[in-house]
C-alpha cells in the first residue's frame, strides 16, 4: 500500500503529532512524507526514523505561514504523483480545515479523528473517537483513495527507522490560492509552549489565589512541563487567557497531564481527554475529574505538590 504523510513543523521541526502520522502510515505501507515551507533537510530526514521512506519538500517560503488552499493543493499534487491509496495527516487545527479539501480534490473518502488501525479483513474499517472521545464508531471506507486524520496519543511512535531521502518536489501553486495572507502573529512565550507539551500541569480554583501559583510552577519546573489552567481561573485573571485549557480554550495532548485542584467540567475534560494520562490531585475526593483520571491524589494541593515535588526532584 502507498501512504502519503503530511508532516507539519514548528519551528524548524517535525511536530510530534506528525511522527505520530508517519508511524501509522508505516504500519499500512511504504511511506513516502511531505513538509511544506522552510525547513532543513537534516531534519526532514529524521523522519525515516519514524519510518518514512522518503520524504518530499516543497521549500516555497509561501507556504511557511500554514494557508489552507496552497496546502491542500499541494497535498493532492504529492498524493496524485506518488500514487497514494492513502493520505494520512495529524489531526490538528490545520489539517481539519485541509483535508476535506484533499479528499475533495482526489475523490477520496475522509475520516477524521482515528484512534486505531485498520481492519481490512473485509473492506477497510478504521475506529474514531467522537463525542469528545467519549464513545467511538467504527467507519467503512469503500473509495479507492483514503484521507485518515489520525488523533494525538493514539499512536506509539516509531523510532527504530533509519533516515529517509529528502528530494525538492515542485508543485505549480496560483498566487490565486493566496489570498488569505497572515499578516502578523502572536505567540504565547515560555520554556514550554502548552499546545505542543508532552507534560501539562494545570491549576484550578482549588489554588486559591494567584500568589499561591508558584507550587504549580515548582512541579512543572520539575516535571519540564508547561502550566495551563482551568476556565474560571483566566476568567478571574488569575493566569494569561492562553493558558486556558479546556474545550473553549486550548486542548492539550500530553503524555501527562497532572491537574490541581481542578474539579473536572466536562468543558475542560473535552480539552484533555486526549492526554495519555491523567493525574487529578484534589482534595474533594467527589470531583467528577477523578472518573476521568488514570491515577488520583485525594489531598490539599498545599500539602500534596510540595511534597511530589521534592519526592521527583530526589528521584533525578
Amino acid at each position: 500500500m502507498s501512504v502519503l504523510v503530511f508532516i507539519e513543523t514548528e519551528d524548524g521541526k517535525i511536530k510530534k503529532s506528525s511522527r505520530e502520522a508517519i508511524s501509522y502510515g508505516a504500519a499500512l505501507g511504504d511511506v513516502t512524507a511531505l513538509a511544506l515551507g522552510t525547513v532543513s533537510a537534516d531534519e526532514l530526514a529524521t523522519a525515516g526514523q519514524n519510518g518514512a521512506l522518503k520524504v518530499l519538500h516543497v521549500a516555497d517560503e509561501r507556504l511557511n505561514a500554514g494557508l489552507i488552499q496552497p496546502y491542500a493543493e499541494a497535498i493532492a499534487a504529492a498524493a496524485n504523483e506518488t500514487g497514494a491509496d492513502v493520505v494520512v495527516t495529524a489531526k490538528s487545527s490545520l489539517a481539519d480545515a485541509v483535508v476535506g479539501r484533499v479528499s475533495m480534490k482526489l475523490g477520496a473518502s475522509l475520516v477524521s479523528n482515528v484512534v486505531s488501525l485498520p481492519d481490512t479483513s473485509n473492506g477497510f474499517q478504521v475506529k474514531r473517537s467522537i463525542y469528545t472521545g467519549k464513545a467511538f464508531a467504527n467507519v467503512s471506507m469503500t473509495t479507492d483513495k483514503k484521507v485518515l486524520a489520525i488523533k494525538k496519543n493514539a499512536v506509539e511512535i516509531k523510532e527504530d527507522g533509519g533516515s529517509a531521502s529528502v528530494e525538492a518536489f515542485s508543485v505549480s501553486l496560483d498566487d490565486s490560492l493566496f489570498g488569505a495572507k497572515i499578516t502578523s502573529t502572536e505567540k504565547a512565550e515560555g520554556d514550554v509552549l502548552l499546545p505542543e507539551a508532552d507534560i501539562v500541569v494545570s491549576g484550578g480554583r482549588g489554588l486559591k489565589g494567584p500568589e499561591n501559583w508558584g507550587i504549580i510552577e515548582d512541579l512543572a519546573g520539575t516535571l519540564g512541563a508547561a502550566t495551563g489552567c482551568s476556565k474560571p481561573v483566566s476568567d478571574m485573571d488569575w493566569r494569561p487567557h492562553h493558558e486556558h485549557v479546556g474545550q473553549t480554550g486550548v486542548k492539550v495532548s500530553p503524555t501527562l497531564y497532572v491537574a490541581v485542584g481542578i474539579s473536572g467540567a466536562i468543558q475542560h475534560l473535552a480539552g484533555v481527554n486526549s492526554s495519555k494520562y491523567i493525574v487529578v490531585i484534589n482534595k474533594d475526593e467527589e470531583a467528577p475529574f477523578f472518573k476521568a483520571a488514570d491515577y488520583g491524589i485525594v489531598g490539599d494541593a498545599f500539602d500534596v505538590l510540595p511534597k511530589l515535588n521534592e519526592a521527583l526532584k530526589a528521584a533525578q
